[in-house]
């Protein structure tokens, strides 16, 4: 029986070997697409990005890092550190309180509060307070202020004073709150009485305006008849004025009777032209006419 030769042999073995690889082929593509997978994983568990406006604290293992994370790209180790985005932009949130006036009338105030978290303080309030701080800081600390503040007013000069409670309450509870949390301002956007409270506030609003409308009105009056005297005793003292003046010249009277005189003879003359009064009179009715012969 013939035996093959080296090169059938070869040829053997090639066959062979394609046949394996073609068979093993699909198992290769898995794997590297499994290690491909892999190494994308790890890439992206070691590098972190902080975004605009927020501050990133560095968790490794349960332990924080002492320092905060400024805004853009980095690396930490992966699958062990993971970042906690804190915002630093200015927030705003409302805050109802339930206060008493020193009158002992109930007042509830509604304030919008605008703050912000200081980047240098973001790792203490990570560690000492769960989620948002406001709800355990700020918001607790606001109302009481707002109800310290309260009590030493009536509930009628909360309603008129409302700068003066904004800001008196505003000072207080940044003193409570400290520098951990910046509370930039508060506003006051609701003020609510009882009912009765409101109209008695009311009626003595209308009141008071009513009775300062009949002290402008008399003090009109009082002004009105202070000119009137004033302007009588000027016209008085204008007409003895005049009257002395006439008495002393006599002469500044007959100028004006020559100056208004229509060209036509006075019915009355006077008897004697030395007399040292006026010396004319005026017509006191129509008469006859005389005709020069």
């Amino acid at each position: 029986m013939p035996q093959p030769n080296d090169s059938e042999r070869l040829v053997h073995e090639l066959r062979r070997f394609q046949e394996v690889a073609s068979e093993r082929s699909p198992f290769r593509w898995l794997g590297g697409a499994l290690l491909i997978v892999a190494l994308l994983v790890v890439a992206s568990a070691s590098t972190y990005v902080v975004q605009p406006g927020t501050r990133g604290i560095r968790v490794t293992l349960g332990k924080t890092a002492p320092g905060f994370l400024s805004e853009g790209f980095g690396f930490k180790t992966p699958f062990i550190s993971s970042i906690v985005d804190v915002n630093v932009r200015q927030q705003t949130q409302s805050v109802r309180a339930a206060c008493f006036s020193s009158d002992l009338q109930q007042v509830d105030i509604e304030v919008r509060v605008l703050y912000r978290v200081p980047e240098q303080s973001v790792v203490e309030i990570y560690k000492q307070f769960a989620g948002d701080p406001f709800d355990s800081l700020i918001a607790p600390r606001i109302q009481e202020a707002l109800k310290e503040v309260t009590a030493m007013l009536t509930a009628e000069q909360i309603v008129k004073s409302r700068e003066k409670v904004k800001q008196k309450a505003l000072a207080a509870a940044r003193l409570k709150i400290g520098h951990i949390l910046r509370v930039e301002d508060i506003v006051l956007r609701d003020i609510q009485l009882s009912s009765e409270l409101e109209r008695a506030i009311e009626a003595k609003m209308v009141a008071e305006q009513q009775a300062a409308q009949a002290r402008f009105t008399q003090v009109q009056t009082q002004v009105e008849a202070e000119t009137a005297v004033i302007s009588a005793r000027g016209q008085a003292d204008a007409i003895k004025v005049r009257g002395e003046a006439l008495r002393l010249n006599p002469v500044f009277l007959r100028l004006k009777l020559v100056e208004r005189w229509n060209g036509k003879s006075p019915l009355v003359v006077p008897a004697d032209k030395n007399s040292t009064g006026a010396g004319l009179l005026l017509p006191l009715g129509a008469g006859p006419m005389f005709e020069a012969p």
